[in-house]
This record gives structure tokens, C-alpha cells and sequence, in this order.
């Protein structure tokens, strides 16, 4: 049975929740590192695709249009602030503030992606 787009990406985004949570938490430079990198590679992976097999033809349509570029930026913000946090000297107060905006960027826009821009695409 194949997946519909909406269930692929929900299940990235669930991956995305967990990693930015496990992030947050962690103690050890080490896990830091490792969890930063599968998180980095994770939501650059999950834009690309996005905005390529979603955003794009929703921008043909005068009722995505907004959503979409909205999206976008929201994704351009969160590249800036993982650029960012590997700036950061890691496990530093600065760093640990860093990841928990990028938690908050990372969660807002995956929820108003999941309540907003899903139906209207849906629509269109």
C-alpha cells in the first residue's frame, strides 16, 4: 500500500519533533554532535523534497501562493539557525539557546504546516 504525500511528510516531521526534543535534552558533546547532524541532514533532506514535490506546484495557485512562500521562509530561517549553532561554541549557554530556538522555530512550523498548509494544498 503507498503513502500519500501528507503521511510521508508526517512521518518526517514526527522524526523531526524527536530529534530536535533528544537535542535539547542531551548532556553528553559527543550525542550533541551526532543528534545535530541527523537532525541537520534530516530537515535538509525533508525541505528539499517539500519544496520541490509540494511547495512548487502549490505556487501556481493564487490560494497557495502565500502559504508557500511562507513556508519557505520558515525553512530559510531554520537553515540560518542551524548555521548558527554549528557557529556556536558547542554545549555553550549561546549553543544551548540556539537549539532551543530552533526547537521552537522547528515545532511552530511544523504544526502550522499540519493544521494550515496541508489543507489548503489539499483544496487545491
Amino acid at each position: 500500500m503507498s503513502q500519500t504525500i501528507y503521511e510521508a511528510l508526517r512521518e518526517s516531521h514526527e522524526i523531526q519533533r524527536s530529534l530536535c526534543r533528544r537535542l535539547v535534552r542531551t548532556q553528553k558533546d559527543d550525542d550533541r554532535k551526532s543528534l545535530l547532524r541527523e537532525l541537520r541532514i534530516e530537515l535538509a533532506a525533508h525541505a528539499a523534497a517539500e519544496e520541490r514535490y509540494l511547495y512548487a506546484p502549490i505556487l501556481m495557485f493564487d490560494m497557495g501562493l502565500n502559504s508557500s512562500r511562507h513556508a519557505m521562509h520558515e525553512h530559510h530561517e531554520i537553515d540560518e539557525c542551524i548555521e548558527d549553532i554549528q557557529k556556536a561554541a558547542l554545549g555553550s549557554e549561546h549553543w544551548k539557546e540556539l537549539v532551543k530556538t530552533l526547537s521552537h522555530e522547528v515545532h511552530h512550523h511544523l504544526k502550522e504546516e499540519e493544521t494550515k498548509f496541508f489543507q489548503i494544498s489539499g483544496k487545491i
